[in-house]
């Protein structure tokens, strides 16, 4: 993907995707605020799930041990993975030693992250996902656009098209009369998915939450997919971000108050599965959770980004966003798109290397919505701010200094000096007085004629022409006129 500021572009000549997303995002947008109205509290739970959060980080290394142990006292193999590839190898390993060629997946933004599939698909080893909307972009050869509603960017005749000349390759086909009725695609993939269901020995999940007193593992969702895979394969292996731990099933109860709401703008769940190692007899008989950390130990260690990972993944920021309600989540390069992927990314990958990383940070108003309906209360406004300066920071040595870094060079050096602050605002004077003498233009367009790269800065902002006479030469000026001498 190429920077934000050029896939944005791109997005927003799609007519078809701003509706999509318009349409997507208000639906969403009405129905969480009415389930958030109902609660008196909120603001309180808000405050709540950040303090347990928090608490669970500054200690972080004690409760992944504790989930550590509690899983392997039920049974669960636990493995720790510094980065995808790490994560990604345990995976394909696991397979290979049930002689596994295919997989089903919950969906999961940690395996998304990782790329899993195709790292899964460079083995040999085919994985499907199982989530409606996932389902829909694999079909698609797709991206997510969402990190709830990953199709949010395609439409019902879009997704019929899918079905139809796709649906045949992977498995059971599209019925040759489908519609673009919502019900009917909806049956069509639940016929689809029923086979792969039934066939499947393994299966591959994420987690919500991961308990770390009890070692249980929690899913949520809405389709009931992610219950068929984990109950139905004999083997599960379950990808965990280590910022996923709470310490109790008691601080558990409060994350589920907020998630559904904030998320689907639903009461609560319609599935949430727990699971804690193996049961004899019942569900999967090997059970494996690989905890990830991949880039998530470097955001841990900026006590200012740290609260990014209170993330519970809901998308409410995204819901609100001006700007992705516009180029939707392609344009950001990332799985994790939107206003917490625009801060997220940089901490988990790092800048200074990757244009695109680099200019998410910036693929912002700062318009504060999305730091409002956080329902673990992250500052998302000023952790941009944050990353913003970061990316700065590591492009100061430069070779190649970009034109924001030599005009704010060539600004410190007029104002760090007196005589040569006194010389900048005669300059200004002379040239504020040829502009208006000569009849050019002001405000917004001031100067989008000038041949310079400055022009496409004020092609979108106000820059006044310079005043014909600076402060400090009214001020002059008018002691001298009411004989002050000064």
């Amino acid at each position: 993907m190429p920077p934000f500021p050029t896939a944005a572009r791109t997005a927003l000549a799609d007519t078809r995707l701003r509706h999509n997303l318009a349409h997507a995002t208000g639906t969403i947008r009405a129905k969480r605020a009415t389930v958030v109205a109902e609660v008196e509290d909120w603001e309180d739970l808000r405050g709540q799930a950040a303090a347990v959060k928090d608490a669970t980080l500054a200690r972080l290394d004690e409760h992944l041990l504790t989930l550590e142990a509690s899983l392997t006292a039920r049974g669960a193999t636990v493995h720790w993975a510094r980065d995808a590839a790490e994560a990604c190898a345990v995976v394909a390993e696991v397979a290979r030693t049930h002689g596994v060629d295919e997989v089903v997946k919950v969906k999961s933004m940690a395996t998304q992250e990782i790329g899993l599939n195709d790292a899964l698909a460079a083995q040999g080893i085919a994985a499907w996902e199982t989530d409606l909307a996932e389902l829909i972009v694999q079909l698609g050869d797709d991206l997510p656009s969402h990190i709830l509603v990953p199709a949010i960017h395609r439409g019902r005749a879009e997704v019929r098209d899918i079905f139809r000349t796709r649906m045949a390759a992977a498995g059971r086909p599209a019925p040759t009369d489908l519609t673009d009725d919502p019900a009917e695609l909806a049956g069509a993939a639940r016929l689809h998915l029923r086979e792969k269901f039934l066939r499947a020995r393994m299966a591959v999940s994420g987690a919500n939450f991961a308990v770390a007193e009890t070692g249980t593992l929690v899913v949520v969702e809405s389709e009931g997919n992610g219950r068929m895979c984990l109950t139905l394969p004999e083997v599960l292996v379950s990808v965990v971000g280590i910022e996923k731990v709470v310490p109790t099933f008691a601080d558990l109860d409060l994350f589920l108050r907020l998630l559904p709401r904030s998320s689907t703008g639903e009461r609560m769940n319609p599935y949430t599965s727990t699971w804690s190692g193996v049961t004899p007899g019942d569900g999967p008989q090997e059970v494996h959770v690989v905890l990830l950390d991949n880039g998530r130990t470097r955001a841990l260690a900026d006590p200012v980004g740290r609260p990014a990972l209170r993330c519970i993944r809901c998308s409410a920021c995204l819901n609100v966003c001006p700007v992705y309600e516009r180029v939707g989540g392609h344009a950001y390069g990332s799985v994790y798109p939107g206003p917490i992927g625009a801060v997220l990314n940089p901490m988990l990958r790092g800048v200074g290397t990757d244009p695109v990383t680099d200019s998410l940070p910036y693929a912002s108003t700062l318009c504060g919505a999305c730091g409002d309906v956080c329902p673990v209360a992250i500052d998302l406004p000023g952790l941009l701010v944050h990353e913003r300066i970061r990316v700065v920071d590591a492009h100061r040595a430069d070779p190649r200094p970009k034109p924001e870094a030599l005009a704010m060079r060539a600004a410190a050096w007029a104002l760090g000096d007196a005589r040569r602050m006194s010389l900048a605002e005669r300059a200004s004077g002379l040239a504020g007085r040829a502009w208006r003498g000569r009849g050019m233009p002001g405000g917004r367009r001031a100067l989008s004629w000038l041949p310079f790269p400055g022009s496409r800065w004020t092609g979108a902002r106000d820059l006044p022409a310079p005043p014909a006479e600076s402060f400090r030469a009214w001020w002059r000026r008018i002691g001298r006129d009411e004989g002050t001498g000064r």
